[in-house]
């Protein structure tokens, strides 16, 4: 049977509008059972405890619990390796991590490819590291630090968590652009290596906020801060680009996703999160754990995870650093 021309146009039109229709659908049914976010590190961590903030946060405006699924072991990697080859549907996410972006280099064979693999949907937040010293190191400020480290080549230790860690990369940078030469002593944990500057057994670390109780008591001195802009925590503290021009380091954290999930899903997610973080309660929430809101569009969180993986490969190759 042939169709009038009429007829056909509009059975055509309504085909074309098909598909809008079901992603518009979908995005608006979306979730109907409870979402794991899955975090490569150990409950109470830096990267749990920003997942479970915005785990509590979706919850409401979605109508389904976001459930922490903590997945610790070889650097994050068991975790991000687990959702890249999860289905595709909205229901398993990442939390994700500078980490991931440094383990995109650090490890030579793994069975997934982070910027292939996981879509990103958004950042949630941002925070700086602190150059901390010892209160009896001869140096106050960073440019004293540099000039003092010149002067005793390799008399400095550098402590961190571990080799690889977003804290060591940083020092790396940092012995990089300033041409000082400092030995790295990597420990268990940042915790331990803060003990360690404590106990003068070290003479310097890149920590993270864990470090802050110990600078304002005055345990611990801080040079300088990492980030270049967007820090509220230690605002009088100089940064080190101040003395180091271009130097720029810290972590960050959002959610990613398998490939291939539905736009429409991670366009609905993304838009919820920019909403939790323009609500005041979880900026305070936020800065009262050292960090800085960090709301960006799924691709422009595309692009800072490309650019940091590409700026960490070139520090963990031209130092040779290799995983423990």
């Amino acid at each position: 049977m042939k169709l009038p021309r009429r007829q056909f146009l509009r059975l055509a039109a309504g085909a074309v509008a098909l598909p809008a229709v079901s992603r518009v659908a979908t995005a608006q049914t979306y979730p109907t059972k409870p979402v794991r976010i899955v975090v490569g590190f150990p409950p109470g961590s830096g990267p749990d405890v920003v997942a479970r903030l915005t785990g509590q946060w979706l919850s409401e405006p979605l109508g389904q619990q976001f459930i922490i699924d903590n997945r610790p072991g070889a650097g994050s990697n068991i975790g991000a390796e687990a959702v890249a080859r999860s289905p595709p549907d909205g229901y398993t996410l990442l939390q994700v991590t500078a980490a991931n972006a440094i383990n995109a280099t650090l490890y030579d064979r793994l069975n997934f490819n982070f910027i292939r693999d996981i879509a990103p949907v958004a950042s949630v937040a941002r925070a700086s590291f602190v150059v901390a010293v010892n209160p009896s190191f001869p140096a106050a400020t960073v440019a004293e630090f540099i000039a003092y480290a010149k002067a005793n080549p390799g008399n400095i230790n550098m402590g961190s968590g571990a080799t690889g860690t977003a804290l060591h990369v940083s020092g790396e940078l940092f012995r990089m652009m300033t041409g000082i030469n400092i030995l790295h002593v990597p420990y268990r944990g940042t915790p331990q290596a803060i003990t360690e500057l404590l106990g003068g057994r070290v003479q310097l670390i890149f920590a993270d906020m864990s470090s802050i109780e110990h600078i304002r008591a005055g345990r611990l001195r801080a040079l300088a801060v990492t980030a270049a802009t967007g820090r509220d925590v230690l605002p009088d503290i100089p940064t080190v680009g101040d003395f180091v021009p271009g130097y720029e380091a810290g972590t960050w954290y959002g959610l990613g996703a398998p490939k291939n999930t539905p736009p429409e899903i991670v366009e609905r997610l993304n838009k919820e999160i920019d909403a939790a973080l323009a609500d005041p309660k979880m900026k305070a929430r936020l800065a009262n754990l050292g960090y800085t809101v960090f709301a960006s569009s799924p691709a422009d969180f595309g692009k800072l995870i490309a650019e940091e993986t590409e700026k960490w490969g070139k520090v963990i190759r031209a130092a040779n650093i290799k995983p423990e």
